[in-house]
C-alpha cells in the first residue's frame, strides 16, 4: 500500500474523504479489472498511479450503463450519468465518490477535460450497437466509442506538448485492440445478438451469424480468425512505438499493454474455430513475466 499512499500525497489528495472516494475506485477496479489493476500497481509510480485508478472506474462504471439491461433502462441510466458527469465537471465535486474522484483527476489533468467531454458526446454509439454491415461501420465505432474510450486512460500518460503521433498511434492500437476483442468475444456476442465482426466480413469467408449461432463454422471460421488476428496483430505491431512517444513514467507500462495483447493474439489464433465455444486469455505465466519486464 506504500506505493497507492505516495501516489495520493503525489496526486495532491490529502483530504481524508476524498482520499476514502480514490481508495474505493482502487477495490472496485481491483475486483472487476484484476489484469489492468495489476499492470498498473506494477507499472506505475507517482500521480499518475492513482488518476489512472481513477479513471479507469469511471470508464468501467460507464461500459456496465451502456452494456447492462434492456435498452430504455440503458439510455435513461445513461442520460442520468452524462449530466452528472457534467454537473460535476463543472462545479469541481458531485455527491457520488466516483465523480469527486473524477473532477478532481480532471482538476489536476486539465487538458483530460475535453477527453472526457469527446467520450461523452459520442458513447452511445455503443448504447446502440447492434453489430456492422461493412468494415467502415466497423471503424466508424472504434472512432465513436473505443479510442474516446481509451483515451480516459492513455491521455495521463501521453506527452504535455503536441501529442499527434502518440493520440495516431493510440488509435492504432485500440483498432487492434478491439479487432481482437470482437473475435476473442464472438461466443458472447453471439448469444446477446450483436456481432462485432462485419457481415461483409463474415460474407468474405462464406458465414453468417445464423449459422455460427447453430454451431456450425469448421474450416471457414478458422480461416475467418485468422484473418481477423492476422489484422488486428499487424495494428497492434505496429503500437509498439507508443512507449516512445510518451514520457518515462508510463512506458513500462504501455508496453506491457501492447505485449500482453499480442499474447492474447497468439492465444486466440491457437483457439481458432474453438472461439466459438468461448473466449481465451494469454497463459499466466507469461502475461506475469511481461509485467514483471521479463
Amino acid at each position: 500500500m506504500r506505493a497507492w499512499t505516495k501516489s495520493l500525497d503525489a496526486a495532491g489528495v490529502r483530504e481524508p474523504g476524498l482520499r476514502t472516494d480514490y481508495d474505493r475506485q482502487r477495490q472496485l477496479v481491483r475486483r472487476y479489472r484484476r489484469t489492468a489493476y495489476l499492470a498498473v500497481r506494477l507499472l506505475l509510480r507517482g500521480p499518475a498511479l492513482a488518476h489512472v485508478v481513477a479513471m479507469t472506474a469511471v470508464m468501467h462504471h460507464g461500459d456496465n450503463l451502456l452494456d447492462t439491461g434492456p435498452l430504455p433502462r440503458r439510455e435513461a441510466a445513461w442520460a442520468d450519468w452524462e449530466r452528472q458527469v457534467r454537473k460535476a465537471l463543472e462545479t469541481g465535486t458531485s455527491d457520488i465518490p466516483l465523480l469527486r474522484t473524477l473532477a478532481h483527476t480532471v482538476s489536476a489533468r486539465p487538458r483530460l477535460r475535453e477527453t472526457v467531454a469527446a467520450y461523452l458526446s459520442t458513447a452511445t454509439a455503443e448504447l446502440h450497437f447492434a453489430g456492422f454491415a461493412t468494415e467502415a461501420e466497423y471503424q466508424t465505432y472504434v472512432d465513436a466509442y473505443s479510442f474516446p474510450a481509451f483515451m480516459l486512460i492513455a491521455d495521463l500518460l501521453g506527452p504535455e506538448g503536441d501529442d499527434a503521433a502518440y493520440r495516431a498511434a493510440c488509435r492504432t492500437f485500440i483498432d487492434g485492440s478491439q479487432r481482437l476483442d470482437f473475435v476473442n468475444d464472438l461466443a458472447e456476442d453471439l448469444r446477446e445478438g450483436r456481432m462485432g465482426i462485419p457481415a461483409a466480413t463474415l460474407e468474405r469467408f462464406s458465414l453468417g451469424a445464423a449459422e455460427l449461432a447453430a454451431g456450425r463454422g469448421g474450416a471457414d471460421l478458422e480461416a475467418l480468425v485468422n484473418d481477423q488476428v492476422t489484422a488486428a496483430r499487424a495494428s497492434l505491431r505496429a503500437a509498439l512505438e507508443l512507449p516512445d512517444l510518451i514520457p518515462a513514467p508510463g512506458r513500462r507500462l504501455v508496453r506491457a499493454l501492447v505485449e500482453i495483447e499480442l499474447l492474447t493474439a497468439d492465444a486466440v489464433q491457437a483457439r481458432g474455430a474453438g472461439v466459438l465455444h468461448g473466449s481465451v486469455s494469454p497463459p499466466p505465466t507469461r502475461a506475469l513475466r511481461v509485467l514483471m519486464g521479463r
